[in-house]
């Protein structure tokens, strides 16, 4: 990997307060509503911001906090930083850092759930985030409908939630967020982070996961009827198919794919998945494909 690019503004970085000093000066304890927990190790954080490559174009970060990883990826020399933060009390915290950064360093107060990040900067577009636990498959099932907007995703889950991700047929992970974005992507677990790493510190081990979104989709279905079938398949996971999924079709549907209708969800491939989505087809105009 070539060395970062280092700024000027850089110096004026690494002469800030710590983070610990500025967050108990400043009474930002992590809230629990937020689903915050706090990364204050500069050496871990910086390298999660090095596992994402090269930081040219617009890196976002979703959740910034006091800017642990904020401060790293300016540091391994992202060229422009957008952080997207619910928190009302970051403004204060990061205030300091925002000026130090001299331009490269953007904060927009905003619910990521509602904030379209495919629009958000200049291409190519990273996001690089120690994700809120509470809404993190939901970001990124939106964002991988979006995928082609994006070179690459650097992110941290709950372990459990990482190895879904990333889950291949047979495993017993191996689940709808596996296909979703393994139609959609590869990904791959770069390393673990123990709880005792946080401020708060949570009841279990984190996971940085990269996805490289893919230029098309794996294979050609719709996605509305790929959610749709596999969110009935998994949930029922340990019926055969041909009962999980008799709402759509049953047997009958899965003759026509040419699947085996006594198998179970977890022992099929993607393609297989979206062989069954398209025969089913996309769900109703104004149907919702997770009804």
């Amino acid at each position: 990997m070539p060395a970062a690019e280092t700024f000027p503004e850089n110096a004026a970085i690494e002469a800030l307060p710590s983070l610990k000093q500025l967050v108990g000066e400043m009474d930002m304890r992590a809230r629990k509503s937020l689903g915050q927990n706090f990364l204050f190790d500069l050496n871990l954080t910086r390298r999660i911001a090095r596992s994402a490559g090269r930081l040219d174009g617009t890196t976002i970060e979703v959740g910034p906090g006091p800017g642990g990883l904020t401060r790293a990826l300016l540091l391994e020399g992202a060229h422009k930083v957008i952080a997207i933060e619910k928190d009302f009390r970051a403004g204060t915290v990061l205030a300091s850092l925002l000026d130090a950064a001299g331009g490269r360093l953007e904060l927009v107060e905003a619910d990521a759930l509602k904030t379209p990040l495919w629009e958000t900067g200049s291409p190519p577009r990273r996001i690089v985030a120690n994700l809120p636990y509470n809404i993190a498959t939901t970001l990124l099932i939106q964002w991988l409908g979006r995928a082609s907007a994006f070179e690459s995703l650097t992110l941290m889950f709950q372990k459990e939630v990482a190895e879904r991700i990333t889950a291949q047929p047979g495993d017993s992970a191996f689940g709808r967020l596996s296909i979703l974005t393994g139609w959609m992507a590869n990904a791959a677990i770069l390393f673990d982070i123990p709880p005792e790493a946080f401020v708060p510190a949570p009841k279990i081990t984190s996971s940085v996961v990269h996805i490289r979104p893919l230029a098309a989709p794996r294979y050609d279905c719709d996605r509305a009827a790929l959610e749709h079938v596999t969110r009935l398949a998994f949930g029922q996971r340990r019926k055969m198919l041909r009962a999980s999924l008799k709402p759509i079709g049953g047997e009958a549907l899965l003759t026509r794919a040419g699947i085996d209708p006594q198998g179970r969800p977890q022992d099929l491939d993607i393609e297989a998945f979206c062989r069954l989505a398209l025969e089913v087809g996309p769900p109703p105009e104004g149907q919702s494909p997770s009804a």
